[in-house]
């Protein structure tokens, strides 16, 4: 995006940023009442380090949120310090970043960050576990272009779930970087098969198993009985809406709409979730290349 078309952008939201703040706080905070704790995953393209101008413009958009905790993917260039500055403008004074290299994850919480754990050994980009509050978040960037690799990342992670207890409560979320058989309806068009057989063959990735779109890891979630909360919610009248790519202005062609953002649930807190939805709006259409998911739990 020009650099004319950026300072119009961020002008017209600061303009408007009185009532744009107003209205997601009045309407977040009523939400809020009604929960615990609210869940935000999000992948924030490179760290900002593409769109420097629009970090104090997510930092906002952050703070009017009141998350709980966070799922953060895509920290480039972040350092610990980094991660727990920007998360004190949301009022987290805990945080936790896998690494400080490549594409690192990230977690801040309101709550204390027990029981770390990080995995990069076989992982692509690697992910995080932490216990809060009594659950246990994953947080997770799947490989982003080999469907075989996702599969041993994935495997990888749902073996370390089985060694917690059985009733241990679980949320795993953040860029999964593939396709759910529950929005399969939606890619009936035919054009993501031709599009990733290209990009497979031009620069030897392997996104198609077989020719195919690969629904099989959000199946094994879903097998490992957790639950896809953005689709248990959805109501007769859902209309899709992926979380990849946005509106915001980057080189080369990135297909079709689709959904590579989760959080998924144990079933044990199936009961507690009161809302779970993809965040798409004028700001966060412009903020990064993947929109956040939000999720609330009414916890006891």
């Amino acid at each position: 995006m020009g650099s004319a078309s950026n300072v119009l952008f961020i002008v017209t939201l600061l303009l408007s940023w009185g009532w744009i703040s107003s209205l997601h706080g009045q309407n977040d905070h009523q939400g809020k009442s009604l929960a615990d704790m609210r869940v935000i995953t999000y992948n924030v393209w490179y760290g900002f380090t593409k769109v420097p101008e629009r970090k104090s413009i997510w930092l906002q958009w952050m703070q009017d949120q009141a998350p709980d905790v966070v799922s953060l993917q895509e920290l480039n260039g972040y350092t610990p310090d980094r991660l727990q500055a920007d998360a004190a403008t949301w009022e987290h004074p805990y945080t936790a970043l896998l690494k400080e290299d490549g594409f690192p994850t990230g977690i801040t919480s309101r709550y204390p960050i027990e029981e770390l754990k990080r995995f990069r050994d076989g992982f692509h980009h690697g992910a995080i576990r932490a216990r809060i509050q009594g659950i246990y978040f994953y947080v997770i960037h799947l490989h982003p272009s080999n469907w075989q690799v996702r599969h041993h990342e994935i495997d990888a992670l749902l073996k370390d779930m089985s060694g917690l207890k059985q009733d241990a409560k679980i949320i795993l979320a953040g860029d999964f970087n593939t396709l759910s058989h529950a929005d399969s309806a939606f890619y009936r068009h035919g054009r993501l098969e031709p599009f990733f057989a290209a990009r497979d063959k031009a620069y030897a990735e392997h996104n198609l198993n077989a020719g195919k779109l690969d629904y099989q890891v959000t199946h094994k979630v879903s097998a490992a009985h957790l639950i896809d909360s953005e689709h248990y919610l959805r109501k007769a009248d859902y209309r899709f809406t992926g979380t990849f790519p946005t509106q915001i202005e980057k080189e080369g062609e990135h297909g079709d709409q689709r959904r590579l953002d989760y959080i998924y649930i144990s079933k044990n807190l199936k009961d507690k979730l009161t809302k779970a939805v993809i965040i798409s709006d004028h700001t966060t259409q412009r903020l990064s290349d993947h929109l956040p998911v939000c999720v609330d739990l009414q916890l006891e």
